[in-house]
């Protein structure tokens, strides 16, 4: 009998997935478990197993290629599989995921016009009047990026099967919309000299993830910036004055470990900043679990694995995580787990350069605390001026779930855990 294998949608918002490495070739043998292909999602690189045993009978895409979930990834030959088993085997739900085995993400269609199912898409009758109010056929990925782009899709013409708008009709208007408007500021490259003087690159799944994302915030959140600095003389001191001893474990003792603990126990006061807020239903969800995520830096953008139960542990346990966070995100080693289920999230650009900044809500959470250059300022003690060492911070939230009052209390809260670090472990 034959199966086809198909990229499975387990829930985590990724839509597609771009082919770095297959592992099998038609006709060799295979068990559950045996990876068949190396992905590169929107979040994580990562190989996929194969749900059943059996004989590759062909296998879909090519390195470099895109693949969305529901398309055919393999198929698969499982010899001696007939009759009633033949059917009980093909209606077998597909394997659920267990540690280890490196199923990530929903991937999506292998070539752009590939329909999902529609579903209860198409024709809604109005109980009230008895009247037809006819909704647009399109595929689950040209709406998505039609409400991403400001687009009513009701104004796009559909190409595909029954004039289903899909994601190359969506991109089509936007590029036609686009020359409408710019009729008169066309763009043509020098040319004197015969140079290229533009390198175009596909987008990777990552950049595409973090556009997306940045624009579904800004549309969704009301935010709110609020800037402020913190002396930390003190907590320079305590510091260095461990750092070496930490060093001799391995562990780099920095600034962060210390800004995440003040800010998970700031969350357990005021709790709007460690929350959600649910529109549709008309809710309020506030968390009593405290994941503080880490934005880092890496070759191929930004991504932001979480700190777990950051409340609970201590500076040391928070730098030696973050330590193992940071180096597995820029060796590409992170797993969908390590950046799940974060309810605020710490962005520190200081360290390559910047006092202040807007930082962009890591939607849903309320806020995001950045994080800027440390520097030395003259400052007031006790009457007198003396050297300070001085930490910006950058606090935006969404005022629809934070009010200022509690906003600043909480940024208040945060600075003088950091001015007097031992109140830290004092609470």
């Amino acid at each position: 009998m034959r199966y086809i294998f198909k990229f499975p949608d387990i829930g985590e918002g990724l839509e597609e997935g771009t082919i770095v490495e297959w592992h099998v070739e038609k006709g060799q043998s295979v068990k559950m478990g045996d990876s068949l292909v190396t992905m590169e999602t929107d979040k994580v690189v990562t190989a996929i197993p194969s749900p059943r045993d059996g004989v590759i009978a062909a296998k879909f895409g090519k390195v470099g290629e895109t693949i969305h979930v529901g398309s055919a990834l393999v198929e698969i030959d499982m010899e001696g599989v007939e009759g009633e088993a033949a059917v009980a085997e093909v209606n077998k739900p597909e394997p659920v995921e267990e540690e280890g085995a490196g199923v990530v993400g929903t991937l999506e269609v292998a070539g752009n016009n590939a329909v999902l199912s529609a579903s209860k898409e198409g024709v809604s009758q109005s109980s009230a009047q008895g009247e037809k109010s006819a909704r647009v056929l399109a595929t689950p990925v040209a709406r998505s990026l039609a409400k991403e782009s400001g687009i009513d899709i009701n104004n796009v013409k559909g190409t595909g099967p029954a004039g289903r708008v899909t994601k190359d009709d969506i991109i089509r208007f936007t590029s036609d919309s686009a020359r409408t408007s710019q009729k008169s500021a066309s763009y043509v490259a020098p040319s004197q000299t015969g140079e290229n003087l533009t390198e175009i690159e596909p987008l990777s799944q990552m950049r595409k993830t973090i556009a997306r994302n940045m624009i579904q915030s800004k549309h969704n959140a009301a935010h709110m910036t609020v800037f402020e600095e913190v002396e930390i003389s003190e907590l320079d001191r305590i510091r260095k004055k461990y750092k070496e001893i930490l060093s001799q474990d391995g562990i780099k003792f920095t600034y962060l470990a210390f800004i995440v603990k003040a800010v998970a126990l700031s969350l357990k006061k005021f709790r709007a900043l460690n929350a959600e807020i649910d529109m549709e239903r008309g809710n309020m969800i506030y968390k009593k679990y405290y994941n503080i995520g880490i934005a880092i830096d890496t070759p191929k953008g930004l991504v932001v694995p979480v700190i777990r139960n950051a409340d609970k542990i201590s500076v040391k346990e928070i730098a030696s995580q973050i330590q193992i966070i940071s180096d597995k995100a820029r060796d590409g080693k992170l797993t969908l787990d390590e950046m799940k289920d974060g309810t605020f999230t710490i962005t520190s650009y200081g360290s390559i350069g910047g006092l202040f900044a807007v930082p962009v809500i890591n939607y849903p959470q309320a806020a995001i605390l950045g994080v800027g250059r440390i520097n030395k300022k003259p400052v007031v003690l006790n009457d007198q001026v003396v050297p300070g060492l001085i930490l910006p911070l950058s606090l935006s939230v969404d005022h629809r779930i934070a009010d200022g009052g509690e906003t600043a209390r909480f940024v208040n809260s945060v600075m003088e855990y950091l001015a007097d670090p031992v109140s830290i472990i004092m609470d």
